[in-house]
């Protein structure tokens, strides 16, 4: 009897200056015991030699130089669409740059998401003394329908309805159909607009038994103070609720409130409310004012553009 062939993963990981930690990572990757097909390192223009890292990390480490930062986002955007145009892949592993997966944590993860039937799955996420990290809860799905919820229990997980760029595994097929994330968002709530998008009427999954560990500086919640950074998580979350359709209408109604709570506690805990507020007050003036580009746009000119414009032609604008 032929067995079946195993279905081909490629890892996406972006990279901006932490040339250490993607040493760290892509030696990870390469120690799992159900190894990537292929790793597109998408490298942010760093200032340092995170390019040449990559560059010699062997053959089955593929590097997409890109000459300005287009942040998470972007970088996502472009890894995407090199990989869905030169490797073919069934499956596409995505994580930062300080995600170090443990060796099970595809083989777990993969597996966790076809027993369920899912089109997304999240990993478990913990920080360097072994605690989950906060910063990267998946969110559950609410109004889950019965079977879907005993299906996910089965394969030893939890339906949810978002997860985060930190160890996320996305079907390529759910790639062509949904498109890009959108790049404009740069960083923050682009990982949130993009899953809900690819989880509207579908099935994702967080699987326990998949491990990565998120080397961030300190363990910190999304209610951290950020600075001036706030800007962003106001901006884009005002973008997504106006203009993605990643969201029901009562979804936008539950999460938009939770924002606002989030917001509250961000600046009751922050340092430096002057700075957090000026970036308050900028990133509501632009989420009202304007509207996210189509990636395509925002990656013109880039070495990655047409394979961009080609992946977000198949999927539609972007949820726009």
């Amino acid at each position: 009897m032929t067995s079946m062939p195993r279905p081909r993963t490629i890892a996406v990981v972006v990279a901006y200056n932490r040339r250490d930690l993607l040493i760290e990572v892509l030696q990870a990757l390469g120690d799992q015991t159900e190894a990537p097909a292929a790793i597109v390192v998408v490298d942010n223009a760093s200032t340092d030699d995170s390019a040449a890292v990559a560059a010699a990390a062997g053959p089955r480490v593929e590097l997409v130089r890109l000459e300005r930062n287009t942040g998470g986002a972007g970088g996502f955007a472009a890894g995407l669409a090199h990989a869905l145009e030169h490797h073919q892949p069934d499956w596409l592993w995505l994580m930062d740059d300080d995600t170090v997966p443990t060796p099970t944590a595809l083989e777990r993860l993969r597996a966790t998401a076809e027993s369920a039937g899912a089109s997304v799955a999240g990993s478990r996420v913990i920080w360097t003394d072994g605690t989950d990290h906060p910063m990267n809860t998946p969110r559950r799905k609410p109004f889950v329908r019965r079977d879907e919820r005993e299906r996910a229990e089965r394969a030893g997980g939890t339906a949810i309805r978002s997860t985060s760029f930190v160890s996320m595994l996305v079907s390529a097929a759910a790639v062509r159909r949904v498109g890009l994330p959108l790049a404009d968002y740069f960083i923050w709530n682009d990982d949130f607009e993009y899953s809900t998008r690819l989880l509207r009427g579908e099935r994702g999954i967080f699987a326990p038994e998949s491990i990565v560990v998120h080397k961030t500086r300190v363990l910190g919640s999304t209610d951290a103070d950020p600075g001036a950074r706030f800007y962003y998580e106001v901006r884009n979350k005002l973008w997504m609720l106006r203009r993605s359709h990643s969201l029901h209408r009562l979804e936008k109604v539950l999460y938009g409130a939770s924002s606002v709570r989030r917001w509250i506690r961000t600046a009751v805990r922050s340092e430096d409310r002057a700075v957090l507020g000026d970036a308050f007050r900028r990133g509501w003036r632009d989420g009202w004012r304007t509207d996210p580009r189509p990636t395509a746009v925002v990656l013109d000119g880039l070495p990655v553009s047409a394979a961009v414009k080609r992946a977000d032609r198949d999927g539609g604008e972007g949820g726009r």
